[in-house]
């Protein structure tokens, strides 16, 4: 464990040695030092490493040497940056704060910046952890604060000082506002919670959070480079794939220069996904063309906006109506897939897509015998596809399309090929099962109804797309 002693050094030479010769005489590592004359030209801090009852020998010690304060009980130093305003008087009500909780400053560091932000760091003696967790609560209300050290042996103050580290380092990566920033705070708490009651270490959660923003922060700009196949399919029409490492796939069909897309990543990659677009189809923006979701998850509908006509059941249609009116989205209603999802729009910057250009198929789902329920059907460019309604397996107004003249079958997240991700698809679509338990609302119910798919299909040779993963044929017999 670790220990840090205030001492109180007497004005003679040689003091500061003395005191670390009691120490090291010990055994202990002395693993921090502190000292400024300008706040206090004896006062000085050292932090021991070792067994407990020899840091108590070292008190013991340094007591009868007259070098520790004995009204000041030892504690731990943690440091901390202070991100404030430039403007005259900014440091003061951090100061005032610090006055108000009696701390001691150890250390302080400050060198004004040319415009934006001055960065103050100070150096804290904690003698009471409950005490500096509700400091850093109410410093983080004053200004942004970022904790640079601090005793990791020390639990409750790891707590308060973890959920603030954390937050600031994923803002600081991927670029988030101060109310998202809260916001991912929060819902990380729930995820943690939700998966503590599963015995789940809590760490093993934000590091899968972490892992998540940062994958999703890799794959920007230039690094957006998505697995491209390309089928030509009779009638005249051809079929495009693309398999980003993060997202749902976008499939784009193609026939007499139209296209009907199905599915289309995160919002985040939108800029990304319609460049492609745009390359692998010249015209792309001025052409007749339009978008399926298979269903309403965040990571399929990023380019939702970009299509003068959208495709969905009814029931996916509902989601984004109880998003567009701030209420719980169809997802959400799973407490147990709720904060996965918030914090899921939180990093991928979504935003609920228009109402305007949506064409819902079908009614409100009503109870049915079967898992894969006929809803209607549409047309587009001369392909005519019949649309399933799944009873919410993977998720509440869930999708299957067939087509039957040119044998696809589209899947949405009821069926993926999973054997078919690439190494990257791997690595990230193994997070959301961890966050969320199971991607999938009712696991068996999921599983009967990926069974029932291929009861839709006749006999011969078919292309299955599914959401995630490569296209996989199929032989029906």
């Amino acid at each position: 464990m670790k220990k840090t002693y205030v001492t109180s050094l007497p004005d003679r030479a040689g003091a500061f040695l003395r005191a670390s010769e009691i120490i090291s005489s010990l055994g202990l590592n002395i693993t921090r030092v502190s000292y400024n004359k300008s706040i206090d030209a004896h006062m000085l801090f050292i932090e021991a490493e070792g067994e407990e009852a020899v840091l108590h020998e070292a008190t013991r010690r340094l007591l009868a040497h007259g070098y520790l304060l004995t009204d000041k009980p030892a504690g731990s130093v943690i440091l901390m940056e202070f991100l404030l305003r430039d403007a005259p008087g900014s440091v003061l009500p951090v100061l005032r704060l610090i006055h108000q909780f009696s701390f001691n400053i150890s250390y302080i560091r400050y060198q004004a910046e040319k415009g934006g932000p001055q960065r103050f760091r100070m150096g804290l003696l904690v003698e009471n952890s409950q005490a500096i967790s509700a400091f850093i609560r109410q410093a983080s209300d004053l200004c942004e604060i970022s904790i640079l050290q601090y005793d990791e042996t020390e639990k409750n103050l790891d707590n308060t000082v973890f959920y603030i580290s954390f937050a600031n380092r994923i803002a600081e990566r991927v670029g988030l506002s101060k109310r998202d920033k809260a916001k991912l705070l929060v819902q990380s708490n729930r995820v943690m919670e939700l998966l503590d009651q599963s015995h789940n270490p809590p760490y093993k959660t934000f590091e899968t959070i972490g892992r998540f923003a940062e994958l999703l922060r890799e794959y920007k700009g230039a690094a957006y480079h998505p697995r491209i196949s390309r089928y030509s399919l009779k009638e005249g029409v051809s079929l495009t794939l693309l398999e980003p490492p993060c997202g749902s796939n976008t499939c784009v069909l193609e026939k007499d220069g139209q296209l009907l897309a199905i599915d289309s990543g995160f919002s985040c990659y939108r800029e990304e996904n319609l460049q492609c677009l745009k390359e692998l189809f010249p015209g792309f923006m001025e052409r007749k063309r339009a978008l399926f979701l298979t269903h309403a998850d965040v990571d399929h509908c990023g380019l939702a906006d970009d299509f003068p006509a959208v495709y969905l059941s009814a029931s996916s249609r509902e989601n984004f109506v109880r998003e567009a009116a701030g209420r719980r989205n169809l997802r959400e209603e799973n407490p147990l897939h709720a904060p996965y999802i918030r914090i899921s729009k939180i990093l991928s910057r979504y935003t609920p897509p228009s109402l305007d250009s949506m064409r819902p198929i079908g009614g409100p789902r009503t109870p049915a015998t079967e898992h894969l329920d006929a809803i209607g059907a549409f047309s587009f460019a001369g392909m005519h596809f019949d649309v399933y309604e799944g009873r919410g397996g993977h998720c509440l107004g869930e999708t299957v399309l067939v087509e039957k003249q040119l044998r696809l079958v589209f899947t949405g997240d009821i069926y993926v090929n999973i054997k078919g991700f690439s190494p990257e698809q791997l690595d990230f679509n193994r997070l959301a099962p961890y966050l969320m338990t199971s991607v999938d609302t009712d696991p068996a119910m999921a599983k009967a109804e990926r069974e029932e798919i291929f009861s839709l299909l006749s006999p011969g040779s078919w292309l299955l797309i599914g959401g995630h993963g490569a296209a996989k044929p199929l032989e029906i017999e």
